[in-house]
Parts: structure tokens; sequence; C-alpha cells
């Protein structure tokens, strides 16, 4: 449900109105039934729960807008507190082989689906 240009661009919307918070979404893949992505919050405001749920909510409209219809979404999401450059790599490494792994493409650089709106440095 989530491979598709509607719900890639409502993704792309989501993270450049973020920047406004002091939010960054650096890398991502968006996989047919998932959402991988490394995200940066600001040390005060938002916190990641209220920053998923905002980005769940924005994304079930471009399902909806795409015919799909509810439930879109699990409880809750799985994360993992990033420590260094070397993990950030190793993670992104894994994470982008995610769509070839799924045999939806021969290499990373082929899914259309991903990509990084701001480069996260650590």
């Amino acid at each position: 449900m989530l491979a598709n240009n509607t719900v890639h661009e409502a993704f792309l919307r989501f993270a450049e109105r973020g920047r406004e918070e002091g939010v960054a979404i650096g890398r991502y893949v968006l996989m047919p039934d998932h959402v991988h992505l490394f995200v940066m919050l600001p040390p005060t405001g938002r916190t990641l729960p209220s920053w998923v749920k905002a980005l769940k909510t924005v994304l079930e409209k471009a399902l909806i807008e795409k015919g799909h219809s509810k439930p879109h979404w699990q409880e809750g999401f799985f994360d993992h507190l990033m420590r260094s450059s070397e993990s950030y790599s190793e993670k992104w490494n894994y994470v982008r082989q995610n769509p070839v792994r799924a045999k939806l493409c021969q290499s990373p650089e082929d899914w259309p689906f991903q990509g990084e709106c701001e480069i996260i440095r650590f």
C-alpha cells in the first residue's frame, strides 16, 4: 500500500513541514507494508510517539485517496536509538537492501520509494 507515488509525495511534504519544527528526516525507504526512516527530533518539543502519530495520519489520508480502506496501521512502532556514525551507516546499509531482499528490485538504487530528505550527521 505504501510504495506508490501518492504516499511518497505525501511523505515528502510531511518531511518538508517538519523542518519548521526542527525535525530532520534523513534516509528513508517506503516498503509496500512498512516504512524505514531515520529521524532526528529537536531536544524539546515534539516527542517521537506524537511525531509518528502525525506521520501515520498524513499517510493515512494518502492511502484513503488511493482507495485503501482502514485499518492501515498496526499499534505502536519500533524504534532504535542511533549512537554513532558507524551504526547509522550499518543500519542504512541494511535498510536500503530491504526492497532487494523482498525481490521488489535488483538493486537498492532501482527502488523509487527511497531517498534522503536531509543529511543527518553524527
